[in-house]
């Protein structure tokens, strides 16, 4: 991994500066200074490769859970099938060859948008008869580090959609879910952690947006009060793609809920009226039996177990991994509040709050 990242850094973002000294290096500094460039290949390139590590990883461990506690017989081996055909899929060359040729498709549908961007390295001739037009570094920056940046999102996304299709599957087969379980979301509650897998995506596609809305603030005179709305579609979008798989699952837990509530009611009703009749209508004579009476614990265990088919959430969702989404759009937009409000704003505000 720690070669990898160091590949894309050296591929990504090396040969700006390279091409800058060798073609304009008066307009090295402003390079250097461009968080625009730097908070893709230099943030949010790394947080891709990484999230891929972190994704794949978190997706094993609940594929491993799934098969362990969920299925058994004839539905693990469809489950076994689903997984064979997603990693032909995940390992198939077409997709990335279809992803790159997208993304210089998309390059080359804004190259207007770079030169509009009028930045010192990235354009030279402004003023001049012959117009605007990209630097050397500029065209490289079009053609390859946006590639990588875009190509590593691309994949990001595109693994996702795969592991959406598998939960898409796996809630169509006969899983083996017990109303009263203490996770109170019928035994799949681990289901509700694979959204941290998105938290890596989210952070390097919030790095992105945000500095060029820092950008929009600096040199064009753009205010934080523009971004609201976008920010607020950007954190709904963000959530929507990473929780949205788990919405599959709420049918069926919906189902099993409602008819846990009916099953154990009867059998609490059952244990009630026989308890309410050997113990409180006929139990003269017999009190110094009462309190060692096994009638006691079953009915606080029956009680306790419907209390849990009550609380039980067809939605298996953490607050954990809503905040991990939460934090991985906010994060990354500290800068671009920073552009218009100085820190130390911030910071005052930020502890006048916790008075």
């Amino acid at each position: 991994m720690g070669r990898r990242i160091i590949f894309s850094v050296a591929i990504g973002w090396l040969p700006l500066v390279l091409l800058t000294v060798l073609f304009q290096p008066r307009a090295l500094g402003t390079l250097l200074r461009d968080y625009m460039v730097s908070a893709r290949m230099l943030i949010a390139v790394p947080i891709l490769l990484l999230g891929q590590m972190l994704m794949e990883s978190r997706f094993r461990m609940i594929v491993n859970q799934v098969r362990k506690t969920l299925l058994s017989g004839v539905d693990l081996a469809r489950l076994e099938t689903i997984l064979a055909r997603l990693v032909r899929l995940r390992d198939s060359a077409l997709p990335e060859l279809i992803l790159v040729a997208l993304v210089l498709v998309h390059s080359a549908s804004i190259y207007h948008e770079r030169i509009s961007l009028g930045t010192a390295w990235i354009v030279h001739g402004l003023g001049t008869p012959t117009g605007p037009h990209l630097t050397p570094a500029g065209w490289y920056y079009a053609l390859v580090s946006q590639t990588i940046y875009q190509f590593l999102v691309a994949l990001c996304l595109w693994k996702w959609l795969l592991w959406t299709v598998f939960l898409f599957k796996l809630s169509r087969l006969n899983l083996k879910l017990e109303v009263t379980h203490p996770d109170k979301h019928g035994g799949i509650g681990f289901l509700g952690m694979s959204p941290i897998g998105f938290a890596p995506i989210a952070f390097a596609i919030a790095t992105a947006i945000g500095a060029t809305w820092r950008h929009a603030i600096i040199y064009n005179g753009a205010h934080l009060i523009t971004f609201k709305l976008p920010a607020i579609a950007l954190l709904l979008v963000i959530v929507i793609i990473a929780v949205g798989p788990l919405l599959f699952f709420v049918p069926k837990l919906a189902v099993l809920r409602r008819k846990g509530i009916l099953e154990y009611g009867s059998l609490a009703h059952l244990h009630s009226t026989e308890f309410n009749e050997k113990w409180i209508l006929n139990r003269e004579g017999r009190e110094g039996e009462l309190l060692s009476a096994p009638e006691i614990s079953s009915l606080t265990d029956l009680a306790s177990s419907y209390e849990n088919v009550e609380k039980m959430q067809p939605f298996p969702l953490e607050k954990g991994s809503l905040l991990a989404l939460a934090l991985a759009v906010a994060i990354p937009v500290l800068p671009t509040i920073l552009a218009e409000i100085p820190i130390k704003v911030v910071l005052k505000g930020l502890l006048e709050a916790m008075r």
